[in-house]
């Protein structure tokens, strides 16, 4: 049986108005989502983002506390896990992400932290060329052992995920819906198969259909909890370029293969690596190398000592401190250990950089130089 901290948590993300954003803020100043349903309006005026419209509309929402509860019963009965920002199996990538999702709701046995992280997306019409591209991409990935994540549509979405199905890689597929449906239902035997060997992912509750709006939220999951984005074919205005351009805004490293000039199905992909959003790769090998997982994992370094330089500011120490765990490091791992943004973060490595004590490599991995 699920807690009532439980229900709060579910219900704090059916608030009508309520977004990521501010849902966090009210966590962050009423000190819970169990407080958030206890406080005056007065109290949640004077929480930033909301105002008075939004408190009110608070308080009038109180009743969806109801429907968190027979959410947790269909939680319980189909053995999804729910997993609230706080958490520590929530997606640590996703806690870099300033609108990540308050609450997901995860059906699966992969590790959403896992060390490699790989997200593909492309057209639902993909040409012969594409799907080849697709799947050679993932059969020679798979000795890299990453997690493979994409968002379970028509076209390279599903090629993605039956490859890495098929080469023994697990699967995540990211929802735009809840976990009582499948969409397309023509995908419903992968989606099953990716229960065993990955998972279904996703923000919404049950009974949430698939809405037009609900699919450039999904994009944003399939671009927050990747380490590497690939864009296999994509047209001019693609739903891809939109996953491409939210992994940008979140430093990620995003790679798309070319095409000949003026197809269709290249134009995406080749206005990416034009105008410097995307590093052209040809294969497989290519994106390992610019990821910098070509090195063994198994052969991790010892923690080091490390001597802080003077004339430093408390937070570069801090960064600086991080290294003390381990060496070279991602970006996001360092941004999750000072508890700070990525974007933030990497102000503060460059600064670092330029100062000799640090320096970059590939696949946005820094190393301290001793």
């Amino acid at each position: 049986m699920y807690s009532v901290d439980l229900v709060h948590k579910v219900a704090l993300n059916l608030l009508s108005g309520v977004g990521n954003v501010v849902a966090k803020n009210l966590v962050a100043y009423c000190g819970g989502a169990d407080k958030v349903f206890s406080c005056t309006k007065t109290q949640l005026e004077k929480i930033p983002g909301v105002g008075a419209y939004t408190a009110s509309t608070i308080i009038a929402s109180r009743s969806v506390l109801q429907r968190a509860e027979e959410e947790l019963l269909f939680i319980e009965k189909n053995q999804i896990t729910p997993l609230f920002f706080t958490d520590d199996d929530y997606p640590t990538r996703l806690k870099n992400c300033h609108d990540g999702p308050v609450m997901l709701y995860y059906q699966g046995n992969a590790n959403l932290n896992h060390e490699k992280i790989v997200s593909v997306v492309g057209t639902r019409t993909p040409t012969p060329n594409g799907k080849i591209l697709t799947e050679k991409l993932i059969a020679d990935l798979s000795q890299s052992g990453c997690l493979v994540i994409s968002g379970l549509a028509y076209g390279i979405d599903i090629t993605a995920h039956k490859a890495a199905l098929d080469n023994g890689l697990k699967t995540v597929g990211v929802l735009a819906h809840g976990l009582d449906k499948i969409y397309p239902a023509e995908h419903k035997n992968y989606a099953n198969k990716m229960i065993q060997q990955g998972g279904l992912l996703t923000e919404h509750i049950s009974q949430t259909i698939p809405d037009k709006e609900n699919f450039p939220k999904r994009n944003r999951i399939v671009a927050g909890m990747c380490d590497a984005l690939v864009v296999v074919e994509s047209k001019r205005e693609g739903g891809s370029l939109i996953t491409a351009t939210i992994a940008n805004s979140y430093n990620k490293d995003v790679f798309a293969f070319p095409g000949r000039p003026n197809e269709t199905f290249s134009e995406g992909c080749n206005g990416l690596i034009k105008l410097n959003k995307a590093t052209l790769i040809e294969n497989a090998a290519d994106l390992l190398f610019m990821m910098n997982w070509n090195n063994p994992t198994n052969s991790k370094p010892k923690a080091a000592q490390v001597a802080l330089p003077i004339n430093l500011s408390e937070e570069e120490n801090t960064i600086i401190k991080a290294f003390g765990q381990k060496n070279p490091m991602h970006i996001d791992e360092i941004a999750s250990i000072v508890n700070q943004t990525v974007s933030k973060t990497s102000a503060q490595l460059l600064q670092l950089e330029f100062s000799n004590i640090i320096r970059s490599l590939p696949g946005k991995m820094y190393k301290l130089n001793h």
